[in-house]
């Protein structure tokens, strides 16, 4: 069996490719369509972010979490580039966010997406049993 192509992933924000980041989500992303480049600016500036990256190419991945740091964490924005999926980077990428030290002992951890629910089950997210 091939193993998954390692993706370099980051939280420096200075490594960001913005314009990528607010292009996606204003353009592609079902949650965000249409979304101001301000917004996503003060969004990244608020959030724990994770950019994953490739050699030569450059960004291909994001997920940025809004957290406290004690109690709760919300996922949020996380991508993979059309042309990159299939590789496991998506995979890479969230497991890579569950295993970031600040987020470690939060008493909850949230998610609200219509897509990738086996990707997200495996990493302990689950339909809330009273949604109300």
């Amino acid at each position: 069996m091939e193993s998954m192509p390692a993706l370099r992933i980051s939280t420096d924000k200075q490594e960001l490719d913005l314009p990528l980041i607010h292009r996606f989500l204003s353009e592609q992303a079902y949650w965000s369509l249409g979304i101001p480049l301000d917004t996503v600016q003060r969004a990244i500036a608020g959030s724990l972010c994770f950019g994953g990256y490739c050699g030569g190419i450059g960004q291909v991945a994001f997920a940025r979490v809004i957290t406290d740091g004690a109690t709760v964490g919300y996922l949020a924005d996380v991508f993979v580039l059309d042309a990159h999926r299939g590789r496991g980077y998506g995979k890479q990428l969230v497991a890579a966010v569950m295993a970031h030290p600040h987020l470690q002992g939060l008493r909850r951890f949230m998610l609200a997406t219509s897509d990738a629910h086996a990707l997200y089950a495996q990493h302990g997210f689950a339909a809330p049993a009273r949604p109300q």
